[in-house]
């Protein structure tokens, strides 16, 4: 019987006051009777317009019956012949302006659970014994993945599916990219991301870590004496920004990049961590996207009082309202319509104060945003003792600098067009390294879409 309520079954969480203290997953999943009952909400449209708003094109309506009808296990099948990910997707996508944004039920009501369903199926599935993975016969033909991030696994998994000799090199010590340094453990615990590493690997893929293509190999080299064919770039957007103002070069200011990847990747939050961060008292984070979330709920959770500082309103914040609002039940400030002119060291260089300038909105930006304008004369100082910068990050230039023939736009990003083809002869490069800092589901359509591009190329 179909399920006409107008409201979407919550998803059942750890208590405020408990999970600011831990590193825990926030979300604890669907039980299989939510699951049921909220996949009998989905009318079956036969149009399917949510599958229009996925980069990757999962086959939503299926797999949301299969859930239905308690085929847990077929869900996933349908799932996995374009996701390569569900287990993350379901976690970090912003379902919200995509996938959901197009459900007919959100006419009325509230869409579709379509990212808590796709989440319950991939862990319904991990949590059976796994099956042994048949590795598809050799074609001959070998690429070269740049980046283990979430566009270089998807492009690694669809060409490892056709039959290619895929090789991922990857810069740290620890596969994943963005998903193992960039999401705290409470949104996606790392466990996940290298259980689907390893089901790459089954496939056959070959992941070489502590490779930092661009200084101990190039990519010429990897087309020339190492013998690949083919070249994917998906190494990502780390190189961080910062706000150029006063004080920034104080001990105790961090950008956001820094402070996630010493906390995700080398376990700073642990005691007797080899690479410790700085338990500050009084936390000021600039910015008001997913990683300015991600960073200031790390910092409480090391213990520190939390402030969000973003120069324009709460209407206009980037991050997910799943991310807001669960900063503010964990106890994080937000000091909105603000802007940080100053950062102010004590006598012993470390950051003892900032001052910020109080904004209002004018007219909209070239983007649609209001633009934030100077209050004359309203300018405020807050006690902190860290700072950390979330205001963006933009390619690495590395790859670019060192392999010539490949253009990249103003930004640093790699130019490709949309299969992903570069300017450098068999040269593909896809997400962050091509478009800037953006979600994990854009970085898998495009690394799917270069896979799809090189198997024409090598004719397979």
């Amino acid at each position: 019987m179909a399920n006409l309520s107008l409201v979407k079954n919550p998803m059942p969480t750890q208590e405020a006051n408990v999970r600011n203290a831990n590193f825990s997953e926030v979300a604890l999943g669907y039980t299989r009777e939510t699951a049921v009952d909220e996949a009998k909400r989905c009318l079956g449209c036969r149009n399917k317009p949510c599958v229009s708003g996925c980069p990757v094109q999962v086959k939503i309506p299926e797999f949301i019956a299969k859930i239905a009808a308690e085929d847990f296990e077929g869900a996933y099948d349908v799932i996995s012949t374009t996701n390569a990910l569900p287990a993350v997707c379901g976690r970090v996508c912003p379902q919200e302006s995509q996938c959901e944004s197009k459900c007919v039920r959100g006419i009325k009501g509230d869409p579709v659970g379509i990212g808590r369903l796709e989440r319950f199926a991939a862990d319904t599935h991990n949590a059976l014994p796994q099956k042994a993975v048949e590795k598809p016969k050799s074609n001959g033909h070998k690429v070269a993945v740049v980046g283990s991030g979430p566009s270089g696994l998807t492009c690694a998994g669809d060409l490892a599916k056709r039959g290619f000799d895929v090789t991922v090199f990857e810069a740290f010590h620890v596969a994943g990219g963005v998903l193992s340094y960039g999401i705290p453990e409470f949104r996606l615990p790392k466990a996940i991301v290298q259980r689907e590493i390893e089901g790459l690997k089954a496939l056959g893929v070959t992941v070489e870590t502590n490779a930092v293509i661009g200084k101990a190999v190039s990519i010429d080299e990897l087309l020339g004496d190492m013998g690949f064919e083919a070249v994917f770039v998906g190494s990502g957007a780390g190189l961080p920004q910062f706000l150029k103002i006063s004080g920034e070069s104080a001990l105790g200011v961090y950008s956001a990049n820094e402070y996630l990847t010493r906390i995700n990747l080398m376990k700073a939050y642990k005691e007797g961590a080899a690479t410790p961060v700085y338990r500050a008292k009084r936390v000021a984070v600039v910015g008001g996207g997913n990683v300015a979330m991600d960073a200031a709920r790390c910092a409480k959770r090391l213990g520190a009082d939390v402030s969000i500082v973003y120069r324009r309103g709460r209407d206009e914040l980037p991050a997910r309202h799943e991310e807001v609002e669960h900063a503010e039940e964990e106890g994080i400030h937000f000091l909105l319509l603000s802007n940080p002119t100053e950062i102010i060291a004590d006598e012993n260089g470390r950051v003892a104060s900032m001052k910020i300038q109080k904004m209002e909105l004018g007219e909209p930006d070239e983007k649609g945003r209001r633009r934030p304008i100077p209050i004359d004369g309203a300018i405020d100082e807050i006690e902190v003792d860290a700072v950390i910068i979330a205001a963006g990050t933009s390619p690495n230039p590395l790859i670019a600098s060192t392999t010539p023939g490949l253009d990249v736009n103003r930004h640093g990003g790699i130019i490709a067009d949309d299969d992903g083809l570069t300017s450098h002869t068999f040269v593909w490069a896809g997400g962050d390294a091509v478009t800037g800092a953006a979600t994990v589901i854009l970085a898998m359509g495009a690394g799917k879409a270069s896979a799809a591009a090189i198997a024409e190329k090598l004719g397979n």
